[in-house]
């Protein structure tokens, strides 16, 4: 809820600041909602606020469902995510976004105890480029590129309120609000549209190089690769088809922490998800192939959507949670906030 009476805020804050005629300039969770973005125009503005919902019962070893031996049987999220461009020039585009958890929960197997924790994710500064952009009759063709910083801001350290142990104990990874290590995220877009048939492929590669958080813990790198084919109807309804592959590396720690594990079994590695570092490093990594639809509708300056992911393809290392059930609904509003000058004038 606070994070809608934010983006209301934003959103009243910026139509004041600029229609005073300003000059000052569209998860693994990497990045919520959305497809693939490029540009805006100059002076050009884009807000965007969705929901997205994640479930899932199925846990895999492998490419394979396993048996549940865990003592988890249900992972679940709700996530908030607001997102803001602003088109600083024609070319480049800066992005500010972040996300609020509204809820994500471990339920534990023949019990009714849910483990779960709330609050506030990562901060995300994202710069892209324009580096080509021409248009050939009917055929508009853009190639952009990005580089940003995912910067946390919610714990990754958060705790239980109860011990099974002498050890300290940390609330599964899964239930962190953050990594807790700052990200850098390289992105690439390539976009080529089709006026006459109102049609547009475009793809987008995103990898995200992580960093230590301090624990020194190293989550894994993430890596994405996507194609699209999107398609208007009837001048206001849109529908878009996704293939992503994605990667997602193992997690890894300095040496200095690996050698206070190996002699000391108390220390505070130790948590609910398993026994040890070396059996969370086991547990981690993944491949995945999936299918996204997504059916959107345009009016005015708004663009309402609604996407559903559908695993087609999962390699999990060790045993994990697999990718099942994850829908997304958003808004965007864009808008103009001061009128773009011609470039040049026409002599008389």
């Amino acid at each position: 809820m606070r994070l809608i009476v934010l983006a209301i805020s934003v959103l009243f804050v910026q139509n004041l600041a600029f229609s005073q005629g300003c000059c000052s300039g569209g998860g693994s969770n990497p990045i919520a909602g959305g497809t693939a973005n490029g540009v805006l125009q100059k002076y050009q503005m884009e807000v965007s606020l969705n929901y997205q919902n994640n479930t899932s019962s199925k846990i895999f070893e492998g490419t394979e469902e396993a048996s549940q031996e865990g003592i988890y049987d249900k992972l679940s999220s709700e996530y908030l995510f607001l997102r803001t461009d602003y088109g600083i020039s024609k070319r480049l585009t800066l992005s500010l976004a972040t996300g609020y958890h509204l809820n994500k929960a471990l339920k534990e197997k023949d019990t009714t105890t849910t483990l779960s924790n709330s609050g506030m994710g990562d901060l995300i500064i994202f710069p892209r480029y324009d580096i080509y952009n021409e248009t050939k009759g009917n055929i508009r063709s853009e190639i952009t590129l990005g580089i940003g910083l995912k910067i946390p801001i919610g714990s990754h350290t958060d705790t239980v309120d109860f011990s099974r142990s002498n050890a300290i104990e940390y609330l599964p990874s899964t239930l962190q609000l953050s990594t807790g290590g700052a990200d850098i995220m390289l992105y690439a877009f390539f976009f080529r549209e089709y006026k006459k048939q109102k049609l547009r492929l475009f793809a987008n590669s995103l990898y995200i190089k992580k960093g230590y958080n301090s624990l020194d813990d190293k989550f894994g790198d993430y890596t994405s690769v996507s194609l699209f084919a999107s398609k208007t109807f009837f001048r206001k309804w849109g529908l878009t088809t996704q293939l992503k592959g994605e990667q997602i590396g193992q997690l890894n720690a300095k040496q200095s922490k690996l050698d206070r594990f190996e002699n000391n079994t108390d220390d505070f590695l130790i948590d609910f998800e398993a026994g040890s570092w070396n059996e969370k490093k086991d547990n981690s990594g993944a491949k995945k192939l999936i299918f996204i639809p997504q059916i959107s509708y345009s009016k005015n300056n708004f663009t309402f959507f609604a996407t559903s992911e559908i695993p087609l393809y999962q390699n999990l290392k060790g045993v994990q949670f697999a990718s099942q059930n994850q829908f997304t609904f958003g808004i965007n509003y864009r808008f103009l906030t001061k009128e773009c000058e011609p470039e040049f004038e026409l002599k008389k």
